[in-house]
């Protein structure tokens, strides 16, 4: 299939949009991203910074309104009627309150990050400092122990810490864990903590989140950074009422939501095999692109913008001092 146009991906996107609102009534923006960068026929899919401006776009224009919110933003047509709009708003509105409450939302981290320990320990010639005390022991709250290392050869992160720090290929590696909805763009806060934490102890950032668009794995993996997209989010067993009802269909939509915290097949090869195969590949580009990837975390002086276009450029053995594109998103590899 030929490869669209950003305008043509645009329209979709206007007709996906309009289709998903006028059949469920209200959203919130991520049950729009589900539905349309992760649902239906993989030549309908619009990655979530195309669908965010078209979104907003059509925000403008009055076509889609939104309803305002500290929590959430939740999103209805501009013609549809005030009593379904009131009604699911509200049916909506309870489902997210439990999905995002604080207590949920620690179990959810924690979910992931155990997979993600179970497979380090699981994995022969894998070294890992810190992690769970006790899997059979939670707390409370439904929370586990862990133990957070800070310090890694006379470098501190101070009171901050990678959920894991291991030892693969001959390679220390700082590996941070996102159980998130969103997707996690090069300039996302999580990505640059990640590589920040990383850098500043001499490790080679590792990421694990649920999704994780083309143009990160690109763009981060030539600078040194190992990414693992798990497709699913993990939920507490404790909260399965809760995620069955994020998941429903005519809910929220989370249909990848899976109860449970251990790995699957392909967490565990990631960890278990590809981890120490290409940690030593990973250490050879974090040499060659170290100081881009350095700058671009700490975020005091270069722009994503100009981080992909320089990271590109010397890939390609070209000058790098020139103009940035206008949408780091779309940079063709």
């Amino acid at each position: 299939m030929p490869k669209l146009s950003r305008a043509e991906r645009e329209e979709i996107a206007r007709r996906r949009i309009v289709s998903v609102l006028r059949t469920q009534g209200v959203v919130n923006s991520r049950t729009l991203e589900q539905k349309i960068a992760d649902a239906g026929p993989s030549h309908l899919r619009i990655q979530p910074h195309i669908l965010t401006g078209v979104r907003a776009q059509m925000e403008k224009e009055g076509r889609v309104v939104t309803i305002g919110g500290t929590d959430a933003r939740w999103l209805h047509l501009d013609d549809e009627s005030g009593a379904r709009v009131a009604a699911r708003h509200a049916e909506l509105s309870a489902v997210w309150a439990d999905f995002s409450g604080k207590p949920v939302r620690m179990r959810t981290g924690q979910a992931l990050e155990i997979a993600v320990f179970r497979s380090l320990v699981a994995s022969q010639g894998i070294k890992t400092f810190g992690g769970f005390v006790d899997l059979s022991n939670p707390s409370g709250t439904g929370l586990y122990s862990k133990n957070e290392i800070h310090t890694l050869n006379g470098r501190s992160l101070g009171k901050e810490a990678l959920d894991f720090i291991v030892q693969a290929g001959g390679e220390e590696c700082g590996v941070e864990v996102k159980n998130v909805r969103e997707w996690l763009y090069p300039n996302r806060s999580e990505i640059r903590d990640a590589v920040r934490k990383a850098l500043h102890l001499g490790t080679i950032p590792v990421i694990i989140a649920r999704r994780i668009p083309y143009v990160t794995f690109r763009l981060m993996a030539t600078c040194g950074v190992l990414l693992h997209q798990n497709y699913n989010q993990l939920m507490a067993h404790t909260d399965a009422a809760v995620a069955a009802r994020a998941a429903h269909r005519e809910l929220l939509g989370y249909h990848d939501i899976r109860v449970g915290d251990q790995p699957d097949a392909r967490l565990a090869t990631f960890i278990g095999k590809n981890l120490p195969a290409l940690a030593p590949q990973a250490r050879a580009r974090l040499n060659a692109f170290g100081d881009l990837l350095e700058r671009f975390a700490l975020g005091d002086d270069m722009s994503y913008a100009e981080f992909a276009a320089r990271v590109r450029r010397r890939e390609n053995g070209e000058k790098e001092e020139s103009d940035w594109p206008d949408d780091p998103n779309d940079i063709e590899y």
